[in-house]
């Protein structure tokens, strides 16, 4: 349940927005889903940008809602 920095990938970037991918490998899509699950990658993330998480047997979209030094906060995409 510990984030993994060669699990996350960029999919697309423009215009200052930034699609990433995290392969979740064995942690359920709910672990991942946590606020500050990605802090250790904060400084490459900004507001509005998007997650799409793959899990073992779930997926899930989240948006950056806040990204700051060491700090991560998400929500899902509805």
């Amino acid at each position: 349940m510990a984030f993994t920095i060669r699990d996350l990938s960029v999919l697309a970037y423009a215009n200052g927005f930034t699609l990433w991918h995290y392969k979740a490998g064995n942690d359920s899509v709910t672990d991942v889903a946590h606020d500050d699950f990605f802090a250790d990658a904060s400084d490459m993330m900004a507001v509005g940008d998007m997650i799409l998480i793959s899990g073992p047997k779930a997926c899930r979209i989240l948006c950056i809602a806040r990204a700051e030094a060491g700090q991560v906060r998400s929500a899902p995409v509805a």
